[in-house]
């Protein structure tokens, strides 16, 4: 009996050793599991934490920007001012993506891969109005504010439109226009040439107010128009088939400084610059030079259209993302359209407005 009960003892302490190691051997493992969960609730709120400051902190923008290639006249001018009006706005946070096209359809493309890169806002100056219509709502489809500067578009889908006033310029060149042909020949009559732009509104807004006026004067006759594409080489080439067919020509109405440049060397390379005069628009330093000098053909005035343009687009854009007010406005409300004055520059008040150092 005494030996039984040993064997007995003996079993019970046995196996209480037994069940007291498995104990120990599974609280670490429950302590680690615990230590694991506590970590990994820790790290998902401090992401939680850093993800809100992040979201809290963000104002950081892009703008997108879409504008003709050029590298030279008013438009490299537009180019240049805007990209710089760009480059300031780093130190506000906002970044930009500037693309230049040659024609209409590898601008939309542009204007999609802009769409498609999530741009902030953009800016555009439409290389021709119709072409780009579509690409004007596909951005305001994706919700994005649209700046568009200088040509208008076929459709109200843009943030804001910032343009000379084309309309103006065609009026004010028609009445310096018949104020030449009365110093001229006596009387508001003559025979006019009108070398134009590509299509686009600010074209047939110049065209219009041209003719708008002049409709007044009936001795005063259209007797050729053709395109010169706002370049100089293009004008000069139609300047050059309107000189070969017409003997006399009394003014030339330009509608814009470029094509100026192109329209002057047609005359003076066909010995005619004694016989008619220049009015046309732009604001380019080479035609106040001109006025300065008195050279021939007498450029009668060139009205302003300013090439910054753009670099407005780019502040606004800014203003807008960060919903601020622009100055000059009451609180958030920003024209849908916003025209800049037509100014008349002449030989007479030329001094005033010449720039040596201005980049058009």
């Amino acid at each position: 009996m005494n030996m039984r009960r040993f064997f007995q003892i003996l079993v019970i302490l046995v196996v209480g050793f037994i069940l007291a190691a498995c104990r120990d051997d599974a609280e670490p493992s429950t302590t680690d599991e615990n230590n694991e969960q506590e970590t990994a609730e820790e790290n998902t709120e401090n992401a939680d934490e850093e993800s809100n400051s992040d979201a809290s902190n963000s104002d950081s923008y892009t703008i997108g920007i879409s504008l003709p290639a050029a590298g030279h006249g008013w438009m490299g001018a537009m180019v240049q001012n805007t990209e710089a009006a760009a480059e300031e706005l780093a130190e506000e946070n906002i970044d930009y993506s500037l693309v230049t096209s040659s024609d209409p359809a590898a601008q939309a493309s542009d204007i999609d891969d802009l769409i498609t890169q999530g741009v902030d806002a953009i800016v555009m100056l439409p290389i021709e109005s119709a072409a780009l219509t579509p690409a004007a709502e596909d951005v305001a489809e994706a919700g994005i504010p649209l700046i568009n500067v200088d040509r208008g578009l076929e459709t109200e889908s843009y943030r804001t439109y910032i343009g000379g006033d084309n309309y103006g310029i065609g009026r004010v060149d028609a009445q310096y226009l018949v104020e030449g042909l009365i110093e001229k020949n006596g009387e508001p009559a003559g025979k006019v040439v009108e070398i134009s732009g590509v299509p686009s509104t600010v074209t047939d807004l110049r065209s219009q107010g041209f003719r708008d006026y002049i409709e007044d004067y009936p001795e005063i006759e259209i007797i050729a128009s053709q395109p010169g594409d706002f370049t100089a080489e293009a004008a000069l080439a139609a300047t050059e088939n309107i000189l070969l067919a017409n003997d006399e020509i009394d003014a030339v109405f330009s509608q814009d400084d470029d094509m100026t440049v192109g329209i002057v060397q047609a005359i003076r390379d066909a010995q005619r610059e004694e016989e008619m005069f220049i009015v046309s628009s732009g604001g380019m330093k080479e035609i106040y030079h001109m006025m300065l000098e008195g050279t021939m053909p007498e450029v009668k005035v060139s009205v302003t259209y300013s090439p910054r343009q753009g670099a407005i687009g780019v502040n606004l854009a800014a203003k807008i993302l960060k919903n601020e007010s622009p100055e000059g406005f009451e609180g958030e409300l920003v024209p849908h359209d916003i025209v800049l004055d037509a100014t008349p520059v002449t030989p007479e008040n030329v001094e005033d407005y010449y720039d040596e150092d201005a980049n058009y």
